[in-house]
């Protein structure tokens, strides 16, 4: 008898453990295991490729990556199965080479080391530390990294749990409008259209997933590159740990370490980039408002401003410049000729900038939706329907920014309104928003730059890809000119190519102060150009709101007032003359001291810099300063004290280590120590820190309104060295890239007799102003002689009434002595 004989034989008799043995066609999940989470368990496998290290537990394997001899990136796949390498927050993570990297195995630990950073895996438990080249644990696993399969949608959730220790303090996540220290908090991120958001509201419009911790005066980051709803508990519900997990993708993160705060920043720009350098315009006090219309509205703005001398480079156009609210076009009752409005205007010195948001109308009359709709080009369902939800225009479809050929497209649709001269692009509703859903559903899908994927991955990116598409659009058609946009939602990297503003705002003294928080945020977050809707986008300010809200703006990367439909009108001088006169001041403030915002613009493009510094990134060793939000610096020398209290006539606040001059004075106060000063409302508290060279210009109402025949520096008396940097370059062109700029470095020193004053240059940038006016302040002693490259100063000394001595020397001096 044959095997299939046997088989077919009616004849056969079956043991009773060979009963025991069969599977019954209806009970098909016998020894199918439950859907629980699983842990990393003991390391069987360890195999190298160059910089990638591999360890297996036999299910699931890690990928340990030396980036850079300060990164290292840690990466799950549950069932040993990577995805494919791709990221839109790190897009050149290949280009990364390292030169010097180790591995070692101990009895109970694998190690890969760089010159600077140790990544410890533990064998037994498959538990990650970190630490530094001395040994120093710095960041540790408190759980082996897990997982939990997903059946609804496939992958899995991913989660990492990491020790928290006592005194730990966390900062970043970008826009939270919460307390700065983020510890004993959880939050979410996950971009979301959040009007009039409310203080600790969760979460907001962008989702930036890197976060520093700071413990014994030592600093690392995070950052947890996923773009699916990610989650992060800093202590909140074990304050023995700190937690991030997501509802989908990879579990993966870079380990960034310090030990200063200020590396950590510059190191996560080395992976997400830094901030284009922006035009000059783009600098100076904008206004907006939903809506200036019609045309003759925003003429008599642009006169207001014009007549009453308060400087002013851009005016906005938001929605209802549009014909029905359809993107790319103009109601043309209400501007009837918008090149003819948008020259004069801009022979009056005003930039239009206009609002673009991503819903496309369906109208097969509307030639967006016509291309849009002929190309494929709009988001569909998981059974292949049109993604249509209602937004301004009414019931809308929307572009798939993550297709590179939809970018492209998009990017030309932006060729009439350059034509006609609009000069910057606003992106708004990309979170993406939809009226009564929220944002579109989980089943849309996306091309993902071919790497595919439903809207749970492409949610939090599709906001930062539609101001990528405008961006890359307006350079082409631009052509030199360095575009400028806005945008209300992104990811991480989306400083490659816009700025942002915090949001729907609203006019109150809580969210003035969370307004200062968040901007301090974003800057650690990396993303340093950004600014609130001056004055609160809804509700109504008092007077003084305004006035102590412009003074805050004067301080913002970017400065806009803006305000919806539904609320008075808030310019300038909406308050009356008074106030009118404390705002112009202010805003005049903010023109003269463009020269050293550019410069600190130029220090985070080069080199990574966050722009605002809040006061624990000055003094990290200071156990006092980790609840600290009250002021910060601009740049490394301007120390911003903005009044956040309604009534206040004083301010008490904090001045790091050091010597500092008030501003307004040129009193001289030690740092290191609380002081109570004066705080009226024609005034806000600022110091410089001593040794300084702030450049300065002359007031103009608007940028390039004249050349300027000199250039102004005041400089403030030090008894020790210090360094100072201006940058200069034509200023809204991509020249720069070229080296054709000018970097000047000044050193400043001094003792009790004398003070000297060193300069030098390089770039091949010729500005047309031959001389330095400059401004000699806090000397404590008078000065007799003064000597510039060897030569004695045979001009005449002007002593001013805030008793600065004023020189004028030439813009190439090496060597200033001034002598007592």
């Amino acid at each position: 008898m044959n095997e299939e004989e046997k088989f077919l034989s009616p004849n056969i008799e079956l043991s009773v453990t060979d009963l025991e043995d069969i599977q019954h066609l209806n009970n098909p999940i016998v020894g199918i295991q439950p859907i629980v989470k699983k842990y990393l368990d003991a390391i069987k496998e360890v195999r190298q490729e160059a910089n990638k290290f591999y360890f297996s537990d036999g299910t699931s394997t890690v990928q340990i990556r030396v980036v850079s001899d300060e990164i290292i990136r840690v990466k799950l796949a549950p069932n040993s199965v990577f995805l494919e390498e791709f990221s839109y927050a790190v897009p050149s993570l290949v280009e990364q080479k390292v030169a010097v990297f180790t591995y070692t195995e101990t009895e109970t630990h694998y190690q890969v080391a760089t010159n600077t950073v140790q990544c410890l895996i533990s064998k037994s438990d498959f538990f990650i530390s970190f630490a530094d080249n001395q040994g120093n644990i710095t960041n540790q696993d408190y759980q082996a990294m897990h997982f939990e399969e997903n059946t609804a949608f496939g992958g899995y959730y991913v989660y990492c749990t990491k020790k928290c220790n006592e005194g730990e303090s966390f900062f970043g996540l970008g826009d939270k409008p919460t307390d700065f220290n983020l510890r004993g908090k959880r939050f979410q991120n996950w971009n979301t259209d959040t009007y009039s958001f409310s203080k600790h509201q969760d979460p907001l419009y962008r989702s930036i997933p890197f976060y520093l911790s700071l413990k014994q005066g030592n600093s690392y980051g995070i950052f947890f590159d996923n773009t699916y709803k990610t989650h992060f508990d800093f202590a909140q519900e074990d304050q023995n740990k700190t937690s991030f997990w997501a509802d989908g993708g990879e579990l993966q993160y870079y380990y960034i370490h310090g030990p200063h705060m200020m590396d950590v920043v510059k190191r996560y720009h080395t992976l997400t980039g830094t901030h284009k350098l922006p035009p000059m315009w783009a600098l100076g006090y904008h206004q907006c408002r939903w809506s200036y219309y019609p045309e003759s509205k925003l003429q008599d703005l642009a006169k207001n401003f014009r007549d009453r001398k308060i400087p002013c480079d851009a005016l906005y156009l938001d929605i209802d410049y549009m014909d029905g609210y359809r993107c790319f076009t103009w109601n043309k009752k209400y501007f009837p000729n918008p090149k003819k409005m948008i020259k004069e205007l801009s022979d009056d010195g005003f930039k239009t900038v206009v609002i673009i948001d991503p819903g496309i109308k369906v109208d097969d009359n509307y030639w967006v939706f016509k291309e849009g709709k002929d190309n494929k080009y709009f988001c569909r369902r998981s059974d292949d329907y049109f993604m249509e939800g209602h937004v301004w225009p009414g019931r809308c479809q929307f572009p798939d920014f993550t297709n590179p050929e939809v970018r492209k497209w998009w990017g030309t649709l932006f060729k009439e309104l350059v034509e006609v001269g609009v000069a910057g692009v606003w992106n708004d509703m990309n979170e993406p928003a939809v009226f009564g859903a929220g944002s579109f559903p989980d089943d849309v899908r996306h091309d993902y730059d071919g790497y595919r994927g439903s809207h749970r991955k492409a949610h939090n990116v599709y906001g930062m890809q539609m101001v990528r598409a405008t961006y890359d659009g307006l350079k082409l058609l631009q052509k030199n000119k360095r575009p400028f946009t806005i945008t209300r939602a992104g990811y991480s990297g989306l400083q490659r190519y816009s700025c942002v503003w915090t949001g729907d705002n609203v006019a109150t003294w809580e969210h003035l102060k969370i307004g200062s928080i968040q901007m301090q945020r974003l800057s650690v977050s990396g993303i340093p150009f950004a600014g609130t809707d001056i004055g609160g986008f809804s509700g109504e300010p008092t007077g003084e709101l305004f006035t102590r809200w412009i003074q805050l703006g004067v301080f913002s990367p970017f400065m806009r007032a803006h305000s919806a439909g539904d609320t008075a009108e808030r310019e300038p001088w909406s308050f009356g003359a008074e106030l009118e006169a404390i705002n112009k001041k202010f805003i005049e403030l903010r023109y003269r001291l463009l020269p050293y915002i550019y410069a600190a613009f130029w220090e985070h493009h080069k080199y990574g810099f966050p722009i605002l510094r809040p006061v624990i990134m000055l003094e990290q060793d200071n156990i006092t300063n980790h609840y600290r939000e009250d002021e910060f610096t601009f740049g490394d020398k301007i120390l911003v004290c903005p009044v956040l209290t309604e009534g206040a006539t004083t301010r008490k606040l904090y001045l790091p280590a050091g010597t500092w001059y008030d501003y307004w004075t040129h009193q001289e106060m030690e740092g290191a120590q609380e002081h109570t000063v004066a705080a009226p409302l024609d005034s806000m508290p600022i110091f410089v820190k001593a040794g300084s060279v702030i450049p300065e210009a002359p007031v103009m109402q608007h940028v390039n309104e004249f050349e300027a025949d000199e250039l102004i520096f005041q400089i403030y008396y030090s008894n020790y060295e210090v360094n100072s940097f201006h940058y200069e370059d034509h200023g809204d062109t991509f020249a720069y890239e070229q080296d054709i700029y000018l970097e000047k470095k000044f050193v400043v020193n001094g003792d009790i007799n004398s003070m000297t004053i060193k300069q030098s240059i390089e770039g091949l940038f010729t500005p047309r102003y031959e001389t330095y006016e400059l401004k000699l302040i806090g000397l404590p002693f008078s000065p007799t002689k003064i000597i510039i490259d060897g030569k004695d100063y045979l001009g005449s000394l002007i002593f001013d009434d805030l008793k600065r001595v004023i020189i004028t020397a030439s813009k190439h001096f090496k060597l200033i002595q001034v002598i007592g």
